[in-house]
């Protein structure tokens, strides 16, 4: 059965961009040989299908077998990869590193030691320039191993510098590595969970960073500093210390603001703490640094830099259309909202082979929230209903938050007859994954009595209901009730006859007064 991204090769090819699929053609027919000619002929094949067919594929290569096929597309993918290195050479400081490390072991095996050595003093000058201290130990290993087995007429000075070095950067990675392992796990923590949902989670995560976390007296360079900030707003972002969470998102951008040229050797942690940044923000209702940190994210798409590599142009549009989600979330501009989605969905729909399943359950919910708050309340099931038929191995806060914006809206929708049932279902879902707070406890309550009272009893149980609730926003276990669902702009929607979107806009205008007043 054919199937868009089944085949490994098939998706190299329709990644590739027209410059580079122009490159490969002049690369690969330099050689004339019959070989280079069929793989040509392939790779036309596969960059016209729309799906990946291999009956197809060999209905169009006449004359070739299923195990001349397979050989093909091997030698295929060789030279794809070949082709690229070559083109990209000149953009990626990893890439030159390499080609110096193969350079100087041929040299060296040839026997032209001191060659080798030079070579490797050039690799050691461009890799301390850009901090790729893993590739140094490399070329340092090469050097020594030269310097032990033979006699190069390096002074008894250079020697000891070598090995010095080898011990301070020996120290540098094992630091390196604490640190970004512990990001690492912090990060698939909140993938896994979400935000911490009690003092339980609290105390497991706060044991665990204190044991993972080196000492950090040590800490120096741009690499260790990353690692350290990133695992500091993992950490917070997970406990809801969203104060805490802003300050180590903009000290991660700062590091690149202090090192400028660091933005085009690691410009893939700068485009995350970018996009960490602006969430600090939404999360803080931060509204004014928000546009600002926006209005500067929209300006580096536009660069070179950012449109150098595939993965930093995709990842960094993902991250505009999920800042700009939260920009309408944080107005109350649903209807405006609604207009976006579908040139959001469009490109997930080209990115579909680089985009993750998390990051599309999150677009999912945002997309559900924005039909949700314009009171579509249809379209917004249609959208909860592919997170809630999904897999559950991923976000058990989201998967939770789903089911109760789904009965929600059947509530709206006042299919009383479903609503018994529902929000018993929904009510066993969330304490199996321990997701219950004191406000979700509220609104079940509610759910279950208020759906069979007449209209004139209905607004002084709302009233009863914000009472109780409206209080828990300081809350930082009830925080995550409010920031994936502002239940409480719901109900006073509901007290105050007005759309949700027009409560929303209006604390958002009264906030920025409040934060920013006009002078007189």
């Amino acid at each position: 059965m054919a199937n868009r991204f089944s085949d490994t090769l098939f998706q190299l090819v329709h990644s590739l961009e027209k410059s580079e699929k122009r490159h490969f053609k002049l690369y690969i027919k330099r050689s004339s040989a019959n070989q280079e000619l069929k793989i040509v002929q392939l790779f036309d094949v596969l960059d016209k299908l729309i799906e990946y067919d291999e009956a197809v594929v060999l209905k169009k290569m006449k004359g070739i077998t299923k195990t001349q096929l397979t050989n093909l597309k091997s030698h295929l993918n060789k030279q794809l990869l070949a082709s690229l290195r070559l083109l990209k050479l000149g953009e990626n400081v990893d890439l030159q590193l390499s080609e110096h490390l193969d350079e100087a072991r041929i040299l060296y095996n040839k026997g032209l030691k001191i060659q080798a050595l030079r070579i490797l003093e050039k690799a050691k000058e461009l890799a301390r320039a850009n901090q790729k201290f893993n590739t140094l130990v490399q070329i340092l290993s090469l050097e020594k191993k030269i310097e032990t087995l033979h006699i190069t007429r390096s002074s008894t000075e250079k020697t000891e510098e070598l090995a010095a070095e080898a011990l301070q950067i020996s120290s540098h990675i094992d630091r390196v590595t604490r640190l970004s392992n512990l990001a690492l796990l912090l990060y698939r923590w909140y993938v896994l969970n979400g935000h911490a949902r009690n003092n339980e989670d609290e105390k497991d995560i706060k044991t665990f960073f204190r044991n993972y976390l080196p000492d950090t007296r040590a800490i120096n360079g741009f690499y260790e500093k990353m690692y350290l900030y990133q695992s500091y707003c993992w950490y917070a972002f997970i406990r809801q210390d969203f104060l805490m969470y802003y300050r180590y998102s903009q000290k991660w951008i700062d590091l690149y603001d202090e090192d400028p040229q660091m933005l085009t050797v690691e410009t893939g942690h700068y485009v995350k703490g970018m996009h960490n940044l602006l969430n600090s923000h939404f999360d803080l209702r931060n509204f004014q640094l928000f546009e600002k940190t926006l209005q500067r994210f929209e300006a580096f798409a536009k660069t070179p830099t950012a449109r150098q590599h595939d993965n930093f142009r995709i990842h960094t549009s993902i991250y505009i259309n999920s800042a700009r989600l939260n920009q309408v979330l944080m107005k109350g501009s649903f209807k405006d909202g609604l207009k976006i989605i579908p040139g959001i969905e469009k490109n997930l729909s080209e990115y579909a082979l680089y985009v993750d399943r998390h990051r599309i359950l999150v677009f999912n919910y945002k997309f559900a929230t924005l039909y949700f708050g314009s009171d579509n309340y249809d379209k917004a099931i249609d959208y909860l209903q592919k997170i809630i038929n999904g897999p559950l191995d991923l976000r058990i806060d989201l998967q939770c938050y789903a089911r109760l914006l789904h009965l929600m809206c059947h509530y709206e929708l006042k299919n009383f007859e479903l609503i018994e049932s529902l929000t018993k279902s929904v009510y066993r879902f969330m304490a199996r994954m321990k997701n219950l707070t004191v406000a979700e406890e509220e609104i079940f309550r509610f759910l279950r009595h208020s759906f069979g009272l007449p209209p004139a009893s209905l607004k002084p149980e709302l009233e009863k209901l914000l009472h109780k609730i409206k209080h828990l926003e300081k809350s930082r276990h009830e925080t995550r009730a409010f920031a994936y669902l502002d239940i409480i702009s719901w109900i006073e929607s509901k007290v105050y006859h007005k759309t949700m979107g027009e409560i929303i806009h209006q604390k958002f205008i009264q906030s920025k007064k409040r934060h920013y007043p006009t002078s007189k």
